[in-house]
């Protein structure tokens, strides 16, 4: 039995499937300790913890980061070293801001320590690392008394040795990261961003884990990590970088998933939760980055390739100093959450907005069981209204126009920014407000089709059930392509191998199970930038580079190739859990519901009745007890036999 756990910023999202039907929930998220939601909605559902299989996908790690609670760090590297994560890459987060203000180094320089030890770029020893130098960096350690510890030294990608005996001569109470272990490529700011950040929420996350693991035994735990791969929970505890985007990659698996069933491969995701909006573009395959970035610090991680804004239900609505309505990045959370949730908020969101307009019906339940109070809504948007001297409706109207136009321009960032034509994909909206928003995205990219998967308001957990389980390795191995020895890449290449192999067999995986993947990473010489590519023979990656790099910045180049870096995905496929057919024969019809802008009232369907094949013509709401889809007039809405929902423009 498999339970599928997204911890939002303002829900828990939970589904179950026993092998022959799925069972999914909802409950408010509790920021301050998640394991209590996530206990709590295992209760409400009465699973029975035998014999069950968590797959969890937390925002833990992310939250840390963002709000800066991060465990007190002390950062190794070598004499002359020490401010290198503090210098960076000295570029300009504001390009015309002559008088920037300053910001606060990632590690404070007491807490920076420097050992007298050198290996070059060819791997020679210039200065070993001597017992007395291993000793007064104890001495040091003891004195700061940190709760992490994170060692970067020069070209450890090359040999590590160093690394391993500092490490083995640090106290064993303190979590200690390893950049040769972690990220072992060139670039020593970006790999020791990466060691710091896994150092500094290892504590936490090492905690939580445990934590979760205890309260839910003798329940087993994996958990999703940013790639979209799943790993066992006391292994992502050493490595919680690698979780930084563990949510919103169950989201991708989810939608690639679901599309896929119907038929679509290539799409535009758009999951709106109420904290945030995520929008990712997959062109039959969900594509990775190591350029992401959190909190404004580069994560050379592998990680689902992705654009977040602060534009989810809860964003709140406000009058900025100069008079104009803005959206977000602010937002209600679950606590209070938006004004019309009834629990004390008081500023409008987007989600009291649709309500006031009709689009989320005043008869829905969040969840199945949490009622919207819409005269607390028309309060606040009143209030909104006057200082805006317009309407509430006009008002209402604004805070959606706002969000949409946030919104619509993270999917250009994804789509024409990067040289696609967005009216050749499909656009796939869940999350719990997404389909509130499709069509008008969809019409703001000239999109011809909108897939509204079954159980959209909780795709992020059911994407869970769909990951593989696996490991992602990455190592530099930089060489021109006329001074390569195959071989020798070849070997590297099953060391990598091995060492995920053997890490999905202690986690009770068979090697039949396992698929292999190799890429690498390819450059014009002298260039700082690298595309990615599959391995295999010389001349043919070399075209497909040239046909790559023109399809990506408009030429190629007469230039010498060099290898920068080699990647290795071990994989354990799993099954998506079936979806049983729709077998619905009575269509239940909740009501009607005014909606501002409709000369009648708009007929509100339970979703869940719909029969396979039925078609809809908007405008009409269909509801289900985790999302609402706003089929706009103009749209028609199509079931298939699974009860996913295909919105397409009437003829």
């Amino acid at each position: 039995m498999l339970l599928g756990v997204d911890t939002g910023g303002t829900f828990t999202d939970f589904v179950f499937s026993d092998g022959v039907c799925l069972r999914t929930h909802k409950v408010l998220s509790t920021p301050h300790a998640p394991e209590q939601a996530i206990v709590q909605g295992m209760k409400e559902m009465g699973l029975a913890l035998e014999d069950l299989h968590v797959i969890h996908g937390s925002t833990v790690a992310t939250n840390a980061v963002l709000e800066g609670k991060l465990a007190s760090t002390l950062y190794i590297t070598n004499k002359g070293l020490k401010d290198t994560l503090t210098i960076g890459r000295q570029a300009r987060r504001e390009l015309y801001n002559l008088q920037p203000g300053l910001t606060a180094p990632p590690v404070p320089e007491a807490c920076c320590l420097e050992v007298d030890c050198r290996i070059l770029a060819s791997g020679e020893i210039l200065e070993p690392l001597r017992d007395e130098n291993v000793l007064k960096l104890r001495q040091q350690v003891d004195a700061l008394q940190a709760d992490a510890i994170a060692i970067n030294l020069l070209f450890s990608f090359i040999d590590d040795q160093y690394e391993k005996a500092i490490a083995d001569g640090l106290p064993e109470d303190v979590f200690v990261t390893r950049s040769s272990s972690l990220l072992p490529v060139y670039r020593e700011y970006e790999r020791g961003i990466a060691t710091w950040l896994n150092a500094a929420i290892g504590p936490l996350m090492k905690r939580y884990l445990e934590q979760l693991a205890q309260h839910i035994s003798p329940a087993t735990l994996t958990v999703m990590q940013s790639s979209g791969d799943t790993i066992d929970a006391a292994q992502a505890a050493l490595t919680p970088a690698n979780l930084l985007l563990s949510g919103p990659a169950g989201g991708l698996m989810g939608a690639k998933a679901m599309a896929g069933l119907g038929g679509f491969s290539q799409i535009m995701t758009f999951d709106m939760g109420g904290t945030s909006s995520d929008v990712a573009l997959i062109d039959g395959a969900i594509q990775l980055t190591d350029e992401g970035r959190i909190a404004g610090y580069p994560v050379s991680l592998p990680m689902v390739d992705m654009h977040t804004i602060g534009a989810g239900g809860g964003s709140l609505a406000w009058i900025d100093k100069g008079g104009m309505l803005q959206v977000g990045p602010q937002s209600a959370g679950a606590a209070p959450g938006p004004a019309c949730y009834g629990q004390g908020g008081e500023q409008v969101t987007v989600t009291d907005a649709n309500l006031v307009l009709g689009h989320l019906p005043s008869q829905v339940t969040l969840g199945g069981k949490m009622s919207l109070d819409r005269d607390v809504a028309v309060a606040v948007v009143q209030r909104l209204a006057e200082q805006m001297d317009c309407s509430m409706e006009k008002a209402a109207q604004g805070v959606l126009a706002i969000a949409n136009e946030h919104m619509a321009r993270a999917l250009r960032v994804i789509s024409i920014e990067r040289g696609h034509d967005p009216t050749d994909f499909t656009l796939v909206s869940f999350g719990g407000a997404g389909g509130l928003h499709a069509c008008d995205l969809a019409e703001a990219l000239g999109m011809q089709t909108i897939f509204v998967p079954m159980h959209a308001g909780v795709l992020s957990a059911l994407g869970m059930l769909a990951a593989p389980r696996g490991r992602r390795y990455l190592r530099t191995y930089m060489k021109p392509f006329n001074e390569l020895d195959i071989s020798s890449v070849n070997d590297v290449f099953a060391q990598m191998e091995s060492k995920g192999r053997l890490a999905l067999l202690d986690e009770g995986l068979l090697e039949g199970e396992m698929q292999y993947k190799r890429q690498v990473d390819v450059r014009y010489t002298g260039q700082s930038s690298s595309l990615r590519l599959e391995w295999g023979k010389l001349d043919e990656i070399q075209r497909a580079f040239h046909a790559l790099h023109e399809r990506r910045y408009g030429h190629a180049l007469e230039e010498p190739l060099e290898l920068v870096n080699l990647h290795v995905s071990v994989q354990a496929a799993a099954a998506m859990p079936a979806l049983p057919e729709l077998d619905n024969v009575e269509v239940k019809v909740i009501g009607e519901q005014c909606v501002y802008g409709c000369d009648e009232p708009v007929a509100v369907y339970d979703r869940l009745s719909l029969a396979a094949g039925q078609t809809l013509d908007g405008p009409v709401l269909l509801v289900e007890p985790s999302a609402t889809t706003w089929v706009k007039p103009g749209w028609q809405a199509r079931v298939d036999v699974c009860g996913n929902l295909i919105l397409s423009e009437q003829g």
